[in-house]
């Protein structure tokens, strides 16, 4: 009889069935019919249906589902109540979702039926399968997207016993996901980012020490000792205050390791290999390796038998030495190669370019490295040694092969050392590092006659050396039987089927009688430059010229056609054809550089040849405009409005133009090494000027944290060439720019010398971008140092000099850093009415960026005026601005009056996390910025009752003002006075 009324319900509604239903219990008790939200009635009937959910499809009797609804107590007609629930259920979710059984009722959960717990449960599985199958990274995705699952509390507001139970069991298994996901934080080197996590969580879950033991290694591999230590304390006296227990013994062995400096706990604790491949981007950054590599069978033998050695190693380094040309970087790449299986890891490399006018600084590559390892921009610390340490932590447990090609010194290349079990360094240079501890030197010669001439017999073909062996050794022998030489030869003859290998001969042993000298390699290698020289055509013969003149470490085609004056096409095509004679490198799709003995003779060339003279100066003012003219474009479309771009000097020649943001800063950031070499050649005569509007338009490059170091130094280079050349103009805007460093790196006393400097300057020069930026950048010095009074006048003056410009972004910037003043010196309502201004006119004008720095003094404003939730709304849009706009400086900045605000509305497990999100920004902005964060985060542990760890924060706080002979110190100090602490 039942089924035959429950075939009927099918006939009735055949399609139900069909629907595809999605229930939600880990949040709110939610359904959605075919992607349509489900209406699943009141708190009791969404009871019903998470009880029925949690069943996994078994029937519950009446009587289970009103104990689970109503516990003891049940209203009389709990019964009749059951029934209305359950029949309002089947009609809003179709007769086959919620059928009737032996008295009860069941949701039965087909296949096109989706339940969130369903979902959490298989994802957990996974990830356990691939923790244990070795694949950590695929595990901590797996438990990431279990957590996903959850939107809030779970079974939010549902009443009756069975939920409370069913809540209480689902946190307990969302808190152990989540404890083995930031297991695996741990192992794969995501610490800092953790810490921030941990530090809320602590907060919530005070009593879970498993919780306290992840924080105190994540802190502990984060470099913050002290602070894992406190945790400790912090834990000890509140299990014994709360529970009248003492920690665990696996709580007690950690502080006991982290007392004891344990150097095994700063790495990987996992003990599969598998599991730290799988944690980051494997890079691959070996150049190609030449198809005619010759020879040199000893050496490769030699130095793959020292790389073998890292397996049971620290670090295996070997470091050839030799002359220019004479193969360094070929060999060391064809070794690199053939070891590739023995660092499965990944390959780095870098040419240091140790042989030029501006070495690589060893603070930009471990950047370079850092982001090629897969840590994310935001992560990298400023300061040489902050980035090694995070380098070494990145490659710890991996087995990564370091090519560090070009190196000038063993100075320069320390830093750069991976230090690790597994790993490896291959150097090359023209020194021998003699005092490089522990390194394998190998002192690389010229080829032997018989190699010399396999080589060039590869190149060439057997069939024309073999008819003229006799000169083909002449050949090799005028090369000095340098395997550069002998390439550049080699491939001149082989583009030139009507030559025999005499005529080669010949023409070697004249032109070496011929030479102007040239200050590199020897006699033999400048024959064999000139021979090559000699014999191309004029276009081809122009381009080597003038390409030599760029002192950038390579060259984009974009780049390479404004040097040129030619079509991107055609410039192409000559760069291609020098290319294939061996005379320019390819460095990667779109981009040329030059062998350094190559350049320089290219550069030799130039003066020699370059008539008249002036076409050399032509074409390097051609490149300056290129760069100046697409960097003032990025900076007009990343500042909409801005007057600045108007007052830099016109070009002759147009630049790049970019549609959109991301790409234009794409260029900005890729070309940066490039560019900021181009300002510092041009810091001189009739281009001095504009190499101080590049420095200009390409400010962004001073806030990225990977670049502020070089951009620091080609403004120091313009400023003191202006200087010099007594140029008050070009100094002013120098030290505009010079100031603007000091205030990203957080040292304010050099700003405010510079920007005082600069108001000189534009008091005698009447340049309207220093009149205006220099009292504005003073006014932001006098913030810092507390100097409030002096900075009021200073902006207000700024204020005056933007509103006569007519730039009205300018005035709009001048304005929020005014309020902050105002903030200052007790004046709170001025100060909102100074910020609103200054988001009106920003957001009038459509701006993206500088409406987030309106937004940011407004945000500071209001958390003073006792507003923190309209301050957080203001400083969240603050934050998304800057985001996008790859502004970490102003993201850890924002992070920390974020944490002011929850402090000021007394939520401090919020505000700790905020501090801790702006740590994680690894010291971005200087050591004055990081003291602020810690004194705020230490204030917020502090109101959690985590006085050890607050304490330790104060500590490193003090030492960071005092050393800096900081006035914040003296309100550190008093924090850790005995006093406050009682």
């Amino acid at each position: 009889m039942d089924g035959e009324g429950h075939t009927g319900r099918e006939r009735q509604q055949p399609d139900n069935r069909h629907h595809r239903l999605r229930f939600a219990v880990l949040g709110p008790v939610r359904a959605w019919r075919d992607g349509k939200a489900v209406n699943v009635g009141s708190p009791q009937q969404r009871a019903l249906l998470a009880a029925l959910l949690l069943r996994g499809g078994q029937t519950a009797t009446a009587q289970e589902l009103v104990d689970a609804l109503w516990g003891e107590e049940p209203p009389q007609r709990a019964l009749a109540a059951l029934r209305t629930y359950a029949s309002r259920l089947r009609k809003a979710l179709g007769a086959e979702a919620l059928i009737s059984e032996s008295g009860g009722y069941a949701i039965r959960l087909g296949p096109d039926t989706e339940l969130d717990v369903d979902t959490a449960t298989a994802r957990a599985s996974e990830a356990e399968k691939a923790a244990s199958g070795g694949d950590a990274l695929r595990a901590r995705e797996l438990y990431g997207e279990a957590l996903a699952c959850w939107n809030g509390e779970t079974l939010a507001s549902v009443p009756g016993p069975y939920a409370e139970n069913q809540r209480t069991r689902l946190e307990e298994w969302r808190l152990s996901l989540l404890e083995h996901r930031l297991d695996l934080d741990l192992l794969l080197g995501f610490h800092a980012e953790a810490v921030s996590e941990l530090t809320a969580l602590t907060a919530e879950h005070p009593l879970r020490e498993r919780l306290r033991e992840l924080l105190m290694l994540a802190l502990y591999r984060s470099g913050r000792q002290a602070e894992a230590l406190a945790v400790y304390a912090d834990t000890r006296r509140l299990l014994a205050e709360e529970l009248g227990v003492d920690p665990r013994p696996e709580l007690a062995e950690l502080q006991r390791r982290i007392l004891q400096a344990d150097e095994e706990l700063a790495r990987p604790t996992g003990d599969s290999a598998s599991q730290d491949r799988a944690t980051f981007v494997r890079p691959a950054q070996l150049p190609a390796t030449v198809p005619d590599f010759t020879g040199r069978t000893a050496f490769v033998t030699e130095l793959a038998d020292q790389l073998a050695t890292a397996e049971t190693r620290i670090m295996a380094v070997s470091a050839v030495a030799g002359i220019g040309g004479v193969g360094k970087t070929t060999l060391a790449i064809h070794v690199a190669h053939a070891a590739r299986d023995r660092f499965p890891d990944g390959q780095l490399y870098v040419d240091l370019q140790g042989a030029g006018p501006s070495p690589a600084e060893p603070e930009t590559v471990l950047g370079s490295f850092l982001r090629a390892l897969g840590a994310p921009d935001s992560t990298i610390p400023e300061g040489v040694e902050e980035r090694a340490a995070l380098y070494r932590s990145l490659l710890a447990g991996r087995r990564i092969l370091t090519l560090l090609d070009n190196a000038r010194d063993a100075a320069q290349i320390r830093p750069l050392l991976p230090g690790t079990e597994g790993c490896a360094a291959l150097i090359t240079s023209r020194v021998r590092m003699v005092d490089l501890a522990g390194a394998h030197l190998v002192d690389l010669d010229v080829m032997s006659p018989e190699e010399a001439m396999t080589l060039f017999t590869r190149i060439v073909g057997e069939e024309r050396v073999r008819a003229e062996r006799e000169a083909a050794m002449d050949v090799v022998a005028a090369c000095g039987f340098l395997p550069l030489a002998i390439r550049i030869a080699a491939s001149r003859l082989a583009a030139r089927r009507t030559w025999t290998v005499s005529v080669l001969a010949s023409k070697l042993a004249d032109e070496r009688r011929r030479l102007d000298e040239l200050q590199a390699g020897d006699q033999a290698v400048k024959a064999t430059f000139e021979l090559g020289y000699s014999q191309l055509e004029p276009e081809q013969a122009r381009a080597f010229r003038l390409l030599g003149l760029a002192d950038g470490p390579d060259i984009s085609v974009h780049a390479a056609a404004a040097l040129l004056d030619r079509s991107p096409g055609e410039t192409e095509d000559l760069l291609e054809s020098l290319v294939d004679i061996s005379l320019l490198e390819s460095a990667a799709p779109g981009r040329y550089r030059f062998h350094d003995l190559v350049r320089l003779y290219a550069r030799a060339c130039a003066e020699r040849d370059e008539d008249p003279s002036s076409d050399r100066s032509a074409a390097q003012s051609r490149l300056l405009d290129f760069y100046l003219a697409t960097a003032a474009g990025v900076f007009a479309l990343e500042r909409p409005g801005d007057r600045t771009a108007e007052h830099l000097a016109a070009t002759e020649h147009p630049g790049l133009v970019f549609d959109d943001r991301a790409t234009a800063l794409d260029w900005l950031f890729s070309e940066a090494d490039c560019l900021l070499a181009c300002v510092e050649q041009a810091a001189h005569g009739a281009t001095l000027r504009r190499a101080a509007d590049l420095l200009i338009a390409s400010k962004d490059l001073a806030d990225s944290g990977i670049h502020s170091l070089r951009y620091e130094r080609s403004a120091t280079v313009v400023c003191r060439a202006a200087r010099a050349a007594g140029d008050a103009w070009a100094e002013g805007r120098a030290r505009i720019m010079l100031t603007h460093a000091y205030t990203v790196a957080g040292r304010f006393g050099q700003a405010d010398d510079n920007a005082r400097h600069a108001m000189e300057l534009a008091r005698a020069t009447g340049d309207p971008v220093a009149g205006c930026y220099a009292p504005n950048d003073r006014g932001i010095a006098a913030i810092y140092q507390g100097n409030y009074e002096n900075g009021e006048v200073c902006l207000n003056q700024a204020i005056d000099a933007f509103r006569a410009d007519g730039n009205r972004t300018g005035e709009a910037s001048a304005l929020c850093n005014l309020s902050r003043i105002h903030l200052a010196l007790g004046r709170t309502d001025s100060a909102i009415r100074l910020a609103e201004q200054g988001v009106a006119i920003y957001a009038d004008m459509g701006l993206n960026l500088r409406l987030a720095n309106g937004r940011y003094a407004l945000g500071l404003a209001l958390t003073s005026a006792g507003r923190p939730a309209e301050a957080l709304d203001q400083l969240n849009q603050a934050l998304a601005l800057f985001h996008s706009s790859r502004q970490p400086l102003w993201e850890g900045v924002t992070h920390l009056r974020m944490a002011e605000a929850h402090l000021s509305a007394r939520r401090p497990a919020q505000a700790a996390t905020h501090a801790e999100q702006a740590l994680a920004l690894r010291g971005i902005g200087g050591e004055w910025r990081r003291g602020t964060v810690l004194t705020v985060l230490g204030r917020a542990l502090d109101a959690l009752g985590q006085t050890d760890r607050a304490r330790a924060c104060w500590q490193d706080a003090l030492d960071i003002f005092e050393s800096l002979k900081s006035p914040e110190a003296a309100e550190v100090r008093k924090l850790l006075s005995p006093a406050v602490a009682a």
